[in-house]
């Protein structure tokens, strides 16, 4: 009999084999292999043009690989569309976010989901419901009332990640969501994650180019090089320094293969 309490590992909630993707003479991924466990939260980092984005709208359901295959919950799967790619709970926030400025947060919260008490929208039970939500998640927002446009890049980015758990997502999948945001924004959006975390219902990947950033809130950090992913250890494996040494080595190796 052997000591220590007996831990049993989460269950693997995605994972992808040998994803390749061109476009035209142009090849974005060659090989990419990863996974994702349940409530782990994965960094995924690379340099500028190595495929991130495209292997997240291959995960999204917006490309269709032209090689490999995907597996969500155990089984194999043809993500069709977005919608698709939904209906098993993997949703995507984007920088550009995908939310109306000129509409209320509530509304925003709602948007193609609405609440209808027929005929007309029945806009008391979603404020009610974006409000108790929003404090449940521990996102601060004074009004559910105001307008989009009028809140900060980081109550914005917020927004959009809220929305997608609401609506079920419980693959979540970050799309740079530290992009041009002040430390104060940042912290904001790295307490939401460290939530999710916490709850342990969502499975997250963050894109990120901030190293320090990323190493506050994941388990695992993976360096997409090459096509492929060539580097995946946990976080206590690695320091911002080491993942700097990476890409900074890769970047020179490409200027002087260049040059």
């Amino acid at each position: 009999m052997t000591g220590g309490p007996n831990v049993t590992e989460p269950p693997e909630v995605l994972r992808v084999e040998h994803i390749a993707k061109r476009f035209g003479a142009v090849e974005a991924l060659s090989d990419v292999s990863l996974y994702l466990k349940k409530g782990e939260v994965l960094g995924l980092i690379g340099d500028n043009g190595a495929g991130k984005s495209t292997l997240i709208k291959i995960i999204c359901g917006f490309h269709q690989p032209d090689a490999g295959k995907i597996i969500v919950n155990g089984e194999e799967v043809t993500l069709k569309s977005v919608d698709h790619a939904r209906s098993l709970g993997i949703d995507t926030v984007y920088q550009d976010l995908a939310l109306v400025n000129e509409l209320t947060v509530y509304h925003n919260m709602f948007l193609n989901r609405e609440v209808v008490r027929w005929p007309l929208l029945n806009n008391r039970a979603m404020r009610k419901r974006a409000r108790q939500y929003l404090d449940d998640m521990g996102v601060r927002i004074q009004s559910v009332e105001a307008e989009v446009a009028k809140l900060s890049g980081g109550q914005r980015q917020a927004i959009a990640v809220a929305r997608s758990v609401y609506s079920d997502a419980k693959i979540l999948l970050l799309d740079e969501p530290l992009a041009a945001m002040g430390a104060k924004e940042g912290a904001l959006i790295l307490d939401l994650v460290r939530d999710l975390k916490d709850r342990g219902e969502v499975s997250i990947i963050i894109i990120a180019h901030n190293y320090a950033q990323v190493l506050e809130v994941c388990d695992r950090v993976n360096l997409l090089q090459h096509g492929g992913i060539t580097y995946d250890k946990r976080r206590a494996e690695t320091s911002v320094a080491e993942l700097t040494d990476l890409v900074v080595a890769e970047y020179r190796a490409h200027r002087t293969k260049g040059g």
